[in-house]
């Protein structure tokens, strides 16, 4: 969904910083109901949950301003330390169902508690984190049907049939997570997605390993029927006062209830200072010009194609080292956005893409040379049968540049010839101005060249003529 970055507040304190990246956003529509959303999480106070500060839906780059949490999360700590057993148990599920009735008293549904989603903050104090799946309760525009949003083993069954999603979604998945810290599995075990997520819509669970005194509380929040869940208070009721074995000769008394009431030692945070005001409404969108985009694509091709037509050789020879360094271009930046993907952006980033430059170039050498090949092995053939059957000699080369310039496309390590030069085009196609006039540079030049092939004929440099005469290959009946 994006990239987080551990960044400092105004007042010196530590904050992470969720970039969105923009196709998760999508467009102004998402970007309004993202604001809509985070106008309600804001509403989330609790030591429990890392609360929302800040955002910008409307920018060139939208981001989230959460609290930053110091420590791994659960599914770090049971993988390296194994289950939790006794009171730290206890305290990761009294912690997190304290964190599920925060949300649910702000309005919000969280929609995917689950073990990344937990982090252990000191020695056993669980946080909820990650909002970005989170819909506000009351408002129905949010809710999209058929679209299943969550993680296999922890989806409640009515969130698998395409129903609406209610609080006790969340309480379902408090219960499974609360399974996993003490056994270090979903209750539903392993598997392929739909064999998970078939046993959690039958009610098939697992609590082999969970301590006895917490077996009840998980089975009956493990329900298929959401209705006959508890709801996050009477979790943290049972919790808070776990029924103990009675004496021998006295009945066993019920447990005692009484009224929770979760602690929120943090007061309200101050929103962070901006240096520039930013615009309250939608930021306007750039569009790219679709007619602008077929020009200048056909624009290519076609001076792919003139190239051919007037200088086989050289045409060959150009196209050569602009693929190479295009698609050497292409893996650089894939290298930099997986860097950036682990770590974030950093200063040394143009520094260290210049300096692997190049080895992209060594890598992308052997790709280019073959799509090279492809491109011309196809042109040729063309313009060979083309001109063995009495087309001219000019018209056969422009015919097999056409058909080359597809294979050059569509060829073997094209993908990283056309991603580039389609996100060109695109970018170029969102001005108007910038856009015609690439339009009119491309067709000019294809006039200018195709006016060359006209007085001048084919050039065949550095050669004085064709390899061979294709008419030759014809029987002699037909030359």
């Amino acid at each position: 969904m994006g990239v987080v970055h551990l960044v400092e507040g105004a007042g010196g304190e530590r904050l992470a910083l969720k970039v969105l990246r923009p196709h998760v956003v999508g467009d102004d529509e998402g970007r309004a109901r993202l604001a809509r959303e985070v106008s309600s999480l804001r509403r989330v106070r609790s030591r429990r949950v890392a609360e929302v500060y800040d955002a910008d839906p409307w920018g060139e780059r939208p981001y989230l301003v959460t609290r930053y949490v110091d420590g791994p999360s659960l599914h770090e700590r049971v993988r390296e330390a194994g289950p939790l057993a006794g009171d730290e148990l206890r305290a990761l599920a009294v912690g997190l169902a304290e964190a599920v009735i925060a949300v649910h008293e702000a309005g919000v549904l969280h929609r995917d508690v689950k073990p990344s989603n937990v982090l252990i903050e000191g020695e056993h104090d669980p946080v909820l984190i990650d909002f970005g799946l989170a819909k506000v309760s009351e408002d129905s525009r949010l809710t999209a049907t058929g679209f299943l949003m969550g993680t296999p083993g922890f989806l409640a069954p009515e969130v698998l049939y395409g129903e609406e999603a209610t609080p006790a979604a969340d309480v379902h998945a408090w219960a499974a997570t609360t399974v996993f810290a003490a056994t270090g599995d979903s209750p539903f075990g392993r598997g392929p997605s739909m064999a998970v997520m078939d046993r959690a819509r039958r009610g098939e669970y697992d609590l082999s390993g969970v301590p006895e005194w917490l077996q009840p509380l998980l089975g009956r929040c493990l329900s298929p029927d959401p209705a006959e869940r508890p709801s996050a208070h009477d979790v943290l009721v049972q919790l808070s006062d776990p029924p103990r074995p009675a004496p021998a000769a006295a009945p066993a008394a019920a447990p005692p209830t009484r009224p929770i009431t979760v602690a929120h030692p943090y007061p309200p945070p101050r929103p962070l200072q901006r240096p520039t005001p930013r615009p309250s409404g939608p930021a306007p969108a750039r569009r790219s010009n679709p007619v602008i985009r077929v020009l200048l694509m056909l624009g290519l091709l076609g001076l792919f194609a003139t190239g051919v037509a007037l200088a086989p050789y050289v045409a060959a020879a150009v196209t050569f080292v602009v693929a190479w360094l295009v698609r050497t271009a292409s893996w650089s930046m894939d290298a930099m956005a997986d860097r950036r993907a682990l770590r974030g952006q950093r200063k040394s980033d143009g520094v260290v893409r210049a300096l692997t430059a190049p080895w992209y170039l060594v890598v992308s050498l052997a790709g280019s040379v073959v799509l090279l090949v492809v491109a011309c092995a196809a042109a040729a053939l063309l313009a060979t049968v083309l001109w063995a059957v009495g087309v001219q000699d000019s018209r056969a080369l422009f015919a097999g540049g056409l058909l080359g310039g597809l294979a050059l496309w569509w060829g073997p390590g094209g993908r990283r010839l056309r991603r580039p030069t389609r996100r060109a085009v695109w970018t170029a196609a969102q001005g108007e101005t910038a856009g015609v006039a690439g339009v009119g540079i491309v067709l000019g030049a294809v006039v200018v060249l195709l006016l060359a092939v006209a007085s001048a004929g084919v050039q065949w440099w550095p050669d004085t003529g064709p390899p061979f005469d294709p008419r030759a290959l014809l029987p002699p009946g037909f030359q």
